[in-house]
């Protein structure tokens, strides 16, 4: 599809989905049903309406997570940011539902600066979404975040993970998905003590 900024009547900014006549899927309806589903639990652009061939959402202003990485924010508020956004993927396993992108996330992750001064993150893109397959919002993150992708951006901001307890832990989580195996990765990760 093709995603531009737009104004509702009312002047409020959105962003506007439309599929192109060339796409290789009939519709946006799994589209706007996934999204609904991860907004059930507070993820994703809010979907403000749907066809067929529209999807109309929330816009959120902000950059790629890694061009702002690169901008050097500090590191608490790396961390602050990073450990939303792994409690935002848990919240979409928790409701069976695989983002199916997040292994390369490079523009599927929109961090939204908040007047209160801490940044949101905010995932994006739930077309390859799905509810039949197994979640691996949370491994796939991971891995992306301090495995490979930007893991070496990561590791220069908030220091060196040790890869084979992390890779320990996403094991263990992938088993069960309970809080405590959750909690083992926020660990692994450097990130449990970041609010």
């Amino acid at each position: 599809g093709l995603v531009l900024a737009a104004r509702m009547a009312d002047g409020k900014r959105v962003a506007l989905k439309i599929r192109r006549l060339d796409a290789g899927r009939e519709s946006l309806s799994h589209e706007a049903r996934m999204l609904a589903k991860a907004n059930s639990v507070g993820v994703g652009p809010r979907l403000l309406a749907s066809t067929d061939d529209i999807l109309i959402m929330e816009f959120i202003d902000g950059p790629h997570l890694p061009d702002w990485l690169l901008g050097r924010p500090g590191k608490a508020t790396v961390g602050s940011v990073l450990r939303q956004l792994l409690e935002k993927c848990r919240k979409l396993d928790e409701v069976g539902l695989d983002h199916g992108e997040l292994s390369r996330a490079h523009s599927h992750i929109l961090i939204q600066p908040r007047p209160s001064g801490r940044p949101e993150p905010r995932i994006v893109d739930f077309e390859s979404a799905s509810d039949v397959r197994r979640p691996a919002n949370v491994t796939s993150i991971c891995q992306f975040l301090f495995i490979s992708g930007l893991a070496k951006l990561t590791s220069e901001i908030l220091g060196p993970v040790d890869k084979a307890a992390l890779i320990k832990a996403l094991r263990a989580y992938k088993h069960r998905m309970d809080g405590a195996s959750f909690s083992a990765i926020l660990d692994a990760c450097g990130l449990s003590t970041y609010k």
